[in-house]
């Protein structure tokens, strides 16, 4: 066992945000590929696109900064 301590739990919320802004990312690239025959009213602000790359820069950002090896 390491001496010092474990993993930060804020590691692990920036790889749930990286995965799940990653999901939503995805989800909205396709959706501007592929548009939906009834689309929302607010399709046209391509919410999910912003909201996943938010998600993804924000799970960057955690991820680097409470990395295991930065603290070692």
């Amino acid at each position: 066992m390491r001496k010092g301590g474990g993993i930060s739990i804020w590691f692990f919320v920036g790889v749930s945000l990286l995965v799940n802004g990653a999901l939503i990312l995805g989800a909205g690239v396709y959706e501007l590929i592929n548009p939906p025959a009834n689309p929302v009213v607010l399709f046209h602000y391509h919410a999910n696109v912003w909201w996943g790359a938010v998600l993804l820069m924000l799970g960057i950002f955690y991820c680097m900064r409470f990395s295991p090896r930065r603290a070692a």
